[in-house]
């Protein structure tokens, strides 16, 4: 079985493509390289001990993409590729919308040219906006607040309609939350250009001395400690609920969508002092008004995972914390060598 993976040397492709390879499957990459880097496939293939193939394309470029396509006999197709920063989004929304929107309807053109029926799409929990209903179960209605996460809704939509109207597709649409951690070699992890967006990799550039200390963006919150409450999940985790669902795809026709969280919410303070635990550091932190745009409290309802996929999360939130300092003590400028 040969599975095509779009984006496949980014932070979460880049350890899907391990676990699939782990689990006997064959594995083709695409990948431009926007948001990643050509060391993350070196780095990949050290790990595995074997070549993997990949192509340095552009998921919109259709003719090129085609070639792809014709080289090599793809079985599924997991969809990681699109751009992901939300406040780039928001500044440059056409660009989001063209290429993340771009890509799947080009990928879709040639799937249904060469055969290919199963689909696993690499969507997100921001489709649940800022909904108060949690825990998040895949029945709640959706809606965003920003570019990024309506590219993500509209992706969903277009899948659905696609797969209704050609019954032979199976299409899972993975709703993330929020992934941590990096693969325990320490060779490959998150590599954020800049200042991070997200608190991660934000935690350990302050661990590095990178950055002078942690903001925290508000206190206020109705939780526990006041800090925002979010799912934090292990990226290896997550790569193995991709394997689940190419699994489950092949056996099951029509559109799933599908939770993948731990179904804990750890605050922001919760993963600081894990993180202090987890390395024997004290992380510098102030307290900051909140941001416009964040919610309280949102975690998974992970049963639908468990029930459809047999999948559950088994890493702790100290596991986490702690791959995630091994990858950037061992890297402290990323891929950049």
């Amino acid at each position: 079985m040969s599975v095509l993976l779009t984006g496949g040397a980014g932070y979460i492709g880049s350890h899907t493509c391990i676990e699939i390879l782990n689990a006997g499957m064959d594995v083709v990459v695409v990948d431009n390289y926007a948001n990643s880097s050509p060391i993350a496939m070196k780095r990949v293939e050290e790990i595995v001990g074997h070549e993997v193939k990949h192509y340095a394309v552009d998921c919109c470029d259709e003719a090129a993409l085609r070639k792809v396509f014709e080289e090599n006999k793809i079985d599924s197709v997991v969809h990681f590729a699109g751009y992901k920063a939300v406040g780039e989004s928001v500044r440059k929304p056409l660009m989001y919308y063209k290429n993340n929107l771009d890509s799947t309807f080009t990928l879709l053109s040639l799937m249904k040219e060469f055969g290919v029926t199963d689909f696993i799409f690499s969507s997100s929990a921001t489709v649940y906006g800022l909904s108060e209903a949690v825990p998040y179960k895949e029945d709640l209605p959706t809606g965003c607040i920003n570019p990024y996460g309506w590219t993500k809704f509209m992706n969903e939509q277009i899948l659905r309609d696609y797969a209704f109207a050609n019954p032979e597709m199976s299409v899972v649409l993975l709703r993330y939350f929020n992934p941590i951690g990096a693969h325990e070699s320490g060779l490959i992890g998150d590599d954020p250009e800049g200042i991070p967006n997200n608190l991660m990799p934000y935690v350990c550039q302050v661990a590095s001395g990178k950055l002078e200390k942690l903001h925290v963006f508000g206190n206020d919150y109705p939780t526990p400690d006041g800090t925002g409450v979010r799912d934090y999940l292990h990226v290896v985790d997550l790569a193995q609920g991709h394997v689940a669902a190419i699994k489950y795809a092949k056996d099951h026709k029509g559109t799933e969508a599908i939770n993948l969280g731990t179904g804990i919410g750890y605050s922001v303070l919760d993963l600081v002092h894990a993180f202090e635990e987890a390395n024997d550091l004290t992380l510098p932190y102030v307290i900051d008004p909140r941001r416009p745009g964040d919610g309280a409290t949102s975690y998974a309802d992970s049963t639908k995972a468990k029930e459809l996929l047999g999948w559950t999360a088994k890493k702790t939130l100290v596991d986490m914390c702690r791959d995630a300092w091994n990858w950037q003590k061992k890297n402290p400028r990323g891929y950049e060598e």
